[in-house]
């Protein structure tokens, strides 16, 4: 979403396209009993890096895949608390995630380590119990919001082409 539109009525129409699209998809959040909020976190991971349709897959499939690392992290720290106490089992766990999920960011695809962050901190922000209905309902809502961002950057330049 650039603010550096050719003319007022560029720039009018890319923030009434957002602003739109951003209520629809806090509608189809809500009717889909899915949290708006993560909704928006699809929506941020758009827009850290690419704008271009293959790149909200791959920065989508890194918030998916920080989903699923955050629901292993937290089994696994359940697991060890017990035996390790919560004060060495959480700083082990989060340390080894952290090599994981910064090492990723060598990979030639799925590598946007802001967007691994944020399926991360999705994940640790709902509070949910570590399961892969869990999972599937935030990759829900974090989809809703990637597609949202999609259609807010692309659709006002596909409309400003034929004006």
């Amino acid at each position: 979403m650039s603010h550096s539109q050719d003319s007022p009525r560029g720039y009018l129409t890319v923030t009434v396209a957002a602003a739109v699209t951003a209520a629809l998809a806090a509608a189809g959040a809500l009717a889909l009993s899915l949290p708006v909020w993560a909704m928006f976190i699809g929506w941020i991971a758009f827009f850290t890096r690419g704008l271009t349709t293959r790149s909200t897959f791959e920065n989508l499939g890194c918030v998916w895949l920080g989903l699923g690392i955050g629901a292993l992290s937290a089994l696994a720290s359940g697991a060890l608390a017990p035996a390790l106490g919560v004060s060495l089992a959480l700083p082990l766990v989060v340390f080894v995630v952290a090599l994981v999920v910064v090492s990723l960011r060598g990979m030639p695809v799925l590598n946007n380590l802001p967007s691994y962050f944020l399926g991360l901190v999705t994940w640790f922000a709902a509070h949910l119990e570590p399961a892969l209905e869990s999972v599937v309902h935030l990759a829900g809502a974090t989809t809703l919001g990637s597609i949202a961002a999609w259609v807010s950057h692309f659709i006002p330049r596909q409309v400003l082409k034929v004006a």
